[in-house]
């Protein structure tokens, strides 16, 4: 996968192929640690502790379309290409944590991609799914509810066509201050 947006789009589709109905993501920038961390969170049907310890094998998948499964692992190569590490937490009935960390100077360090867009694409795709979304850096934070959304729309759909285009322009708009956009990717 090219970037951590293509990344978090298979990890977010994981965690609603887990039943989750929230999902937590957050991406923290650290100059100071020269440190991006990645983490999505999830309240679905979570993993028992052997499927956790397989699930970096490309051959082992909880899917029945296929007997492979990508995601994970090509994340981790990504993570440690980059001189940083995934971790994940999970527990059957309690969800799962999945935290990827990458160098942020690295040269091998995926770039962000439309962050955007993925966020974007799951609110709409996925509107009964509760999604928070944060991002922290040393020029601030933006954080994203679709709960708090749809508090203040009311009877007006989540996915009606205006909002889904404001979404992605407020979402557009916290990356670019937070993170410098895709043009500036993190204090470029």
């Amino acid at each position: 996968m090219r970037d951590l947006s293509l990344h978090l789009m298979d990890i977010i589709q994981n965690s609603i192929t887990a039943k989750a109905s929230r999902i937590y993501i957050t991406f923290d920038a650290d100059k100071s640690m020269d440190i991006l961390k990645m983490t999505v969170a999830d309240n679905g049907t979570g993993m028992d502790e052997e499927l956790v310890k397989r699930v970096m094998d490309p051959f082992v998948t909880s899917r029945d379309t296929r007997k492979v499964g990508l995601g994970i692992p090509l994340l981790a190569a990504s993570c440690e290409r980059s001189s940083g590490s995934l971790s994940i937490d999970s527990a059957k009935g309690n969800g799962t944590v999945l935290m990827a960390s990458f160098k942020l100077s690295h040269i091998d360090r995926p770039p962000l991609g439309d962050i955007s867009e993925t966020i974007a694409t799951v609110v709409s795709s996925n509107p009964e799914v509760e999604v928070e979304f944060k991002l922290t850096s040393p020029n601030g934070s933006f954080e994203f509810s679709t709960e708090e959304i749809k508090q203040k729309l009311g009877e007006v759909p989540i996915t009606h066509y205006e909002v889904l285009a404001w979404i992605k322009e407020y979402l557009n708009e916290g990356v670019k201050i937070t993170f410098g956009g895709v043009l500036d990717e993190i204090y470029s």
